[in-house]
């Protein structure tokens, strides 16, 4: 499947067994929509799929700024291959549950779409692990369908998110700040 995300050209790879085999979801290209990526940033894919989102950062930055991580076996396969045939070969891609097999820090952006369908422990540990990993200013976004739990968890880790609604997903954008929230909180009382 061809693709032009923001005017990058793009080719990938996909398989009846992962997420949006037939086209780039529209979340996540809602997404990338609302972010801008520059040179020096560090970009973490969480739960990349077949890789569209790393892959397009790493055109746009280069792929030595980029980690892409996913618990299925068959996506990592996939976001390999479509790294190589997009010309990012280099692009660091491990297999992972969240975070733990994955060690890099210091992002400026993680983004995610995960998978909104199921119960949210897996969007809580992203969000809970992701505030550890992002650089002070960092920025967590993600995409989903649904508003009110996201919107509530990424207040409480984060102590403050956007939400902007792009074609009927909601995106969400927390910065980390200084200090985590929660812990300011306790010190007061």
């Amino acid at each position: 499947m061809r693709s032009n995300i923001k005017g990058v050209e793009l080719s990938f790879e996909t398989a009846s067994t992962v997420f949006s085999p037939q086209g780039i979801d529209k979340g996540t290209l809602a997404m990338l929509s609302l972010v801008a990526f520059s040179q020096g940033d560090k970009i973490l894919d969480l739960g990349c799929g077949y890789g569209v989102v790393g892959i397009y950062a790493a055109k746009v930055i280069g792929e030595e700024n980029v980690v892409m991580s996913d618990i299925s076996k068959k996506c990592i396969e996939l976001s390999q291959k479509n790294a190589l045939n997009n010309h990012v070969g280099n692009i660091k891609i491990i297999q992972s549950d969240g975070f733990k097999d994955l060690y890099d820090k210091d992002f400026t952006f993680i983004l995610s779409n995960p998978p909104y369908h199921a119960d949210f422990s897996i969007a809580k540990h992203f969000i809970e692990k992701g505030f550890n990993r992002l650089q002070v200013g960092g920025t967590m976004v993600m995409v989903t369908k649904r508003k009110d739990w996201y919107k509530n968890k990424l207040q409480a880790i984060f102590g403050g998110v956007k939400v902007r609604e792009v074609d009927s997903y909601f995106v969400f954008l927390a910065e980390k700040r200084g200090i985590h929230y929660a812990n300011k909180k306790q010190r007061k009382t």
